[in-house]
């Protein structure tokens, strides 16, 4: 009996870690400061580094956020000490490969981590030096990153080829260079013209310093912008740019859809609900049309407002979940906590009625009932709750609608809630998970389950090892 108290705690733990990482960046959310946020983050991290290193670490395999995976890489090199050499071994290989995955800016901010740490030992400047020399193209680096560069250079007493040392620490001994991107970024200290030869970033302050126009230096220099630069000036009104939204992530083209005036969304309806199918339908990809009956109560409520760090992100993860559900679903019915309709036109505002909801959706016979809410239901308080313990204890104890098909719920949330270091759950007989980016949604239902405390630490351990040999390559 000891043994199995014991794997329910482990395997709560791990779960709870997981939420944490997957939910918070440390930032401000709606009820909750930025201070507490990081505390209780902080203190989850050195719990999980403690306790269940191995787990910590198998999390670089899973959809953790770049916030909560610089962490946990961080805290594996600065207590390397801690385990033997194939684990440390082991460690490496995660770390190179989660790595990989992540934005260059974030990768330099480790390095910078590690550095002010004085973490230096032969496996930190190996895997440095490794992440630096698979960059498709050092150079733009150079010059984007120069800072950053700088000092992983440094740190990791890196040997750099060609004109890439003269370029970073003396970068005015020369009268020209060779290498196109050194030689114009030069030259555009003076001349105008090679400030559109250099990243968005960069000749923006070359911008500044030479008094160019704003408005011609965004014409001139958008075929140097990537699309995140074109959304995020879009988003800002920057007509002069245009980007493809089609192209653009799910959930960061939701981001971008709740920015706009409202009158603005009527305007390009089309325009708009076209780009968010299209990214829906290539985050389903081969599952499309596979969930069959979808029901999905959609948190609208004033709270998804979110915070001045997160402005909207909680709304914006319910209208990509719309959208992912959507292509997934065979027959889909959408119930937002406000009554309203039309997904495009909407606004945080009300109170969170997931109670009623939840009854309504139930009603419509769902094979799958999936809700993404911060789980704080206040329209009667405790409401969806009861409706929940109810369903599952009295009308549906095996799991099972009349029909004999199983019934799915799963309760996803964008919200980290710092006091209870976890996502809010509605019920301890519904799987909650935490969610930050409506792509995850697929593989957090499944990983629900075992919040459900059917599934023990040993199945726990197998998907993680599972997920891990995948995301390694061995698989």
């Amino acid at each position: 009996m000891i043994d199995t108290f014991a794997e329910l705690v482990a395997c709560e733990d791990a779960l709870m870690f997981v939420n944490a990482a997957i939910t918070s960046t440390g930032q401000r959310e709606f009820q909750r400061h930025a201070g507490d946020q990081r505390l209780s983050l902080d203190f989850l991290h050195e719990y999980m580094l403690v306790n269940y290193r191995e787990v910590y670490a198998a999390a670089l395999a899973l959809d953790v956020n770049d916030h909560n995976a610089a962490i946990i890489i961080r805290n594996l090199l600065v207590r390397a000490g801690d385990v033997g050499i194939d684990a440390r071994r082991y460690e490496g290989r995660l770390i190179a490969r989660r790595l990989e995955t992540m934005p260059q800016h974030r990768v330099y901010r480790v390095f910078r981590e590690l550095r002010r740490h004085g973490v230096n030992n032969r496996r930190t400047r190996a895997i440095i030096r490794d992440w630096m020399a698979g960059r498709r193209d050092p150079a733009f680096d150079s010059v984007k990153y120069r800072g950053a560069v700088k000092i992983a250079a440094r740190h990791a007493h890196l040997r750099l080829r060609g004109e890439q040392g003269t370029f970073l620490f003396a970068p005015f001994s020369v009268k020209a260079y060779t290498t196109p991107i050194f030689e114009q970024w030069r030259r555009a200290h003076y001349e105008r013209a090679a400030v559109y030869e250099l990243p968005y970033t960069v000749a923006e302050g070359f911008a500044a310093k030479h008094g160019i126009p704003r408005e011609v230096f965004l014409e001139r220099i958008e075929p140097r912008m990537t699309r995140l630069e074109r959304l995020r000036l879009q988003a800002r009104g920057g007509e002069a740019v245009r980007t493809d939204l089609g192209a653009m992530p799910l959930t960061r083209l939701a981001s971008y859809v709740l920015s706009l005036p409202l009158d603005a969304r009527a305007e390009r309806r089309a325009e708009l609900t076209g780009a968010l199918r299209t990214a829906a339908r290539r985050v389903a990809g081969a599952a499309r049309g596979s969930w069959g009956r979808v029901a999905a109560v959609l948190d609208d409520s004033y709270s998804a407002m979110g915070s001045g760090q997160k402005r909207r992100r909680p709304l914006a993860v319910a209208l990509a979940s719309h959208y992912l559900l959507e292509a997934l679903a065979k027959k889909y019915t959408p119930l937002w906590t406000s009554g309203r309709t039309d997904e495009l036109l909407l606004y945080p505002f009300g109170p969170t009625p997931l109670g009623e909801r939840i009854i309504d959706a139930l009603e419509t016979g769902p094979e799958r009932l999936i809700i993404v809410s911060d789980g704080v239901d206040n329209a009667p308080p405790g409401l969806a709750g009861d409706v929940l313990r109810i369903w599952r204890t009295r009308l549906d104890p095996g799991h099972r609608r009349a029909a004999g098909q199983r019934v799915l719920i799963a309760h996803l949330n964008p919200v980290y809630d710092a006091d209870d270091f976890d996502v809010r759950r509605l019920a301890p007989t519904v799987p909650t998970a935490g969610i930050r980016d409506a792509e995850d949604l697929p593989t957090l239902v499944e990983l629900g389950r075992f919040a459900e405390g059917r599934v023990g630490l040993e199945q726990l351990r197998s998907h993680l090892d599972d997920r891990t040999a995948r995301f390694l390559g061995d698989r």
